[in-house]
Protein backbone atom coordinates (compact mmCIF):
# COMPACT_ATOMS: atom_id res chain seq x y z
CA UNK A 1 0.00 0.00 0.00
CA UNK A 2 1.23 3.50 -0.83
CA UNK A 3 1.69 5.98 1.97
CA UNK A 4 2.46 9.50 3.14
CA UNK A 5 5.76 10.14 4.91
CA UNK A 6 7.59 13.23 6.23
CA UNK A 7 9.09 15.22 3.36
CA UNK A 8 12.92 15.23 3.50
CA UNK A 9 12.70 13.22 6.74
CA UNK A 10 11.16 16.25 8.46
CA UNK A 11 14.07 18.58 7.69
CA UNK A 12 11.75 21.32 6.39
CA UNK A 13 9.71 21.67 9.59
CA UNK A 14 10.24 25.11 11.12
CA UNK A 15 11.67 26.48 7.87
CA UNK A 16 10.10 29.19 5.70
CA UNK A 17 7.78 27.81 3.03
CA UNK A 18 6.57 28.98 -0.36
CA UNK A 19 3.83 31.09 1.23
CA UNK A 20 6.41 32.85 3.43
CA UNK A 21 5.15 31.09 6.57
CA UNK A 22 6.67 28.62 9.00
CA UNK A 23 6.25 25.01 7.85
CA UNK A 24 4.29 23.04 10.47
CA UNK A 25 3.53 19.88 8.45
CA UNK A 26 5.20 18.68 5.26
CA UNK A 27 4.49 15.27 3.75
CA UNK A 28 5.15 13.44 0.52
CA UNK A 29 3.11 10.64 -1.03
CA UNK A 30 5.03 7.71 -2.44
CA UNK A 31 3.17 7.95 -5.77
CA UNK A 32 4.28 11.54 -6.40
CA UNK A 33 2.63 14.27 -4.37
CA UNK A 34 3.44 16.71 -1.59
CA UNK A 35 1.38 18.72 0.88
CA UNK A 36 2.67 21.47 3.18
CA UNK A 37 1.00 23.38 6.00
CA UNK A 38 2.39 26.83 6.82
CA UNK A 39 1.57 29.26 9.60
CA UNK A 40 1.75 33.07 9.54
CA UNK A 41 2.82 33.68 5.97
CA UNK A 42 0.97 35.74 3.41
CA UNK A 43 -2.24 34.48 5.07
CA UNK A 44 -2.78 33.19 8.63
CA UNK A 45 -2.50 29.58 7.35
CA UNK A 46 -1.60 28.18 3.93
CA UNK A 47 -1.81 24.64 2.55
CA UNK A 48 0.19 24.06 -0.62
CA UNK A 49 -0.23 20.76 -2.41
CA UNK A 50 1.06 19.32 -5.62
CA UNK A 51 0.81 16.23 -7.71
CA UNK A 52 4.18 16.11 -9.40
CA UNK A 53 4.01 16.98 -13.09
CA UNK A 54 0.30 17.77 -12.88
CA UNK A 55 -0.59 20.75 -10.67
CA UNK A 56 0.26 22.92 -7.68
CA UNK A 57 -2.48 24.62 -5.69
CA UNK A 58 -2.60 26.62 -2.46
CA UNK A 59 -5.56 26.90 -0.10
CA UNK A 60 -5.85 29.26 2.84
CA UNK A 61 -7.44 29.14 6.28
CA UNK A 62 -8.06 31.70 8.98
CA UNK A 63 -7.53 29.36 11.95
CA UNK A 64 -5.32 26.41 12.84
CA UNK A 65 -8.34 24.13 13.22
CA UNK A 66 -9.65 25.03 9.77
CA UNK A 67 -6.18 24.63 8.27
CA UNK A 68 -5.58 21.19 9.78
CA UNK A 69 -9.03 20.01 8.69
CA UNK A 70 -8.43 21.20 5.09
CA UNK A 71 -4.94 19.67 5.13
CA UNK A 72 -6.26 16.25 6.19
CA UNK A 73 -9.09 16.31 3.65
CA UNK A 74 -6.89 17.48 0.78
CA UNK A 75 -4.25 14.88 1.65
CA UNK A 76 -6.84 12.09 1.67
CA UNK A 77 -8.29 13.15 -1.69
CA UNK A 78 -4.89 13.37 -3.34
CA UNK A 79 -3.82 9.98 -1.99
CA UNK A 80 -7.03 8.27 -3.06
CA UNK A 81 -6.83 9.80 -6.53
CA UNK A 82 -3.19 8.84 -7.06
CA UNK A 83 -3.89 5.25 -6.03
CA UNK A 84 -6.31 4.97 -8.96
CA UNK A 85 -4.67 7.44 -11.37
CA UNK A 86 -3.56 4.80 -13.87
CA UNK A 87 -7.19 4.05 -14.57
CA UNK A 88 -8.23 7.72 -14.80
CA UNK A 89 -8.77 9.01 -18.34
CA UNK A 90 -7.20 12.42 -19.03
CA UNK A 91 -10.62 14.15 -18.98
CA UNK A 92 -11.29 12.72 -15.51
CA UNK A 93 -7.92 14.01 -14.30
CA UNK A 94 -8.86 17.49 -15.51
CA UNK A 95 -12.21 17.18 -13.76
CA UNK A 96 -10.43 16.16 -10.54
CA UNK A 97 -8.11 19.18 -10.70
CA UNK A 98 -10.96 21.58 -11.42
CA UNK A 99 -13.14 20.16 -8.65
CA UNK A 100 -10.27 20.04 -6.15
CA UNK A 101 -9.39 23.66 -6.88
CA UNK A 102 -12.99 24.78 -6.51
CA UNK A 103 -13.51 22.89 -3.23
CA UNK A 104 -10.32 23.92 -1.49
CA UNK A 105 -8.51 26.79 -3.17
CA UNK A 106 -11.20 29.31 -4.07
CA UNK A 107 -12.45 29.82 -0.52
CA UNK A 108 -11.02 31.36 2.62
Amino acid sequence: MESWHPYADGATLGEKGTENGIIRLDEEFSLGARITLEEAGYQPWGITCSIYGCFVRTAFASSEEEARTKYATMKEEIGTTLERVESLPEDDASDFIDGFTERFCNTY
